[in-house]
């Protein structure tokens, strides 16, 4: 299975926290960037597997590309046909693609792999689905090393920690250099891009790791209550900061 992104939380607060998440300057460079590692040419079928709202598959569109948007969230795939009429998603699992062998030119993959049950048969399907000669983009956050400015910092450790914990896979980008080379792909590239947020939305994002922590028992109550409270005044005083490392790698088939 993939992310079901609507599982308990309001599906309009989440669209609105993902749309403020994904126009900032940061996110936005970070997906040129990967459109770029993809290499496609006018026409070029590409894939973009947890498409979500469907924001990647129409910017690919755009250009000129081929986009098919995968996803098992159907309220994903009903507000990504919403957004952009024509949008070509469809429901399927990362491990079981609807395209033939060596269909696809491009694969991407944005926040995925780490809520995914099995990411190496994921990779597998992803390359059998590529050409020779097909490239392959993978995106992800590294859960344990999210900075966040807060004057509790031991408090702040534990909430990020905890957070982490709840996360099948939550430390993976770090490895997907090793993956792809485990997988049977060549020319291995890997950078990290810190993304910065400093805009009042990230203190919804803030907030779930304070629920998650109290969640696991991580933290108490007033805990929870006390770092976001620090948060959501740092937030309504432009004084958050919110810093996640991202690992941007790109090989090919």
């Amino acid at each position: 299975m993939m992310k079901t992104h609507s599982d308990h939380i309001d599906v309009t607060t989440l669209i609105r926290t993902l749309d403020a998440a994904e126009s900032t300057p940061g996110a936005v460079a970070l997906r040129e960037r990967g459109y770029e590692l993809l290499g496609l040419n006018p026409g070029a079928t590409v894939l973009d597997v947890g498409c979500g709202t469907g924001r990647a598959v129409a910017e690919l569109a755009e250009r000129g590309a081929r986009a098919i948007g995968v996803d098992l969230d159907p309220v994903m795939l009903a507000a990504a046909r919403e957004r952009f009429p024509g949008a070509d998603v469809r429901a399927a699992d990362a491990a079981e693609l609807p395209l033939a062998a060596g269909e696809a030119h491009g694969y991407r993959a944005d926040k995925v792999l780490h809520i995914l049950p099995d990411p190496e048969s994921a990779l597998a399907e992803a390359r059998r689905v590529l050409a020779p000669g097909g490239r392959i983009v993978l995106v992800g956050q590294d859960w344990d090393t999210m900075v966040v400015d807060s004057g509790l910092g031991e408090l702040t450790r534990r909430i990020i920690a905890a957070r982490a914990d709840t996360i099948p896979h939550p430390r993976i980008a770090r490895a997907y250099r090793n993956l792809l080379l485990d997988g049977g792909f060549t020319d291995v590239t890997l950078e990290v891009h810190t993304m910065i947020r400093t805009d009042a939305a990230a203190r919804l994002l803030l907030a779930k790791h304070a629920t998650a922590a109290h969640d696991t028992g991580a933290i108490t109550a007033a805990e929870a209550e006390q770092w976001t409270a620090d948060q959501n005044h740092r937030a309504a005083t432009d004084r958050l900061l919110l810093a996640i490392p991202m690992f941007l790698a790109a090989a090919t088939r």
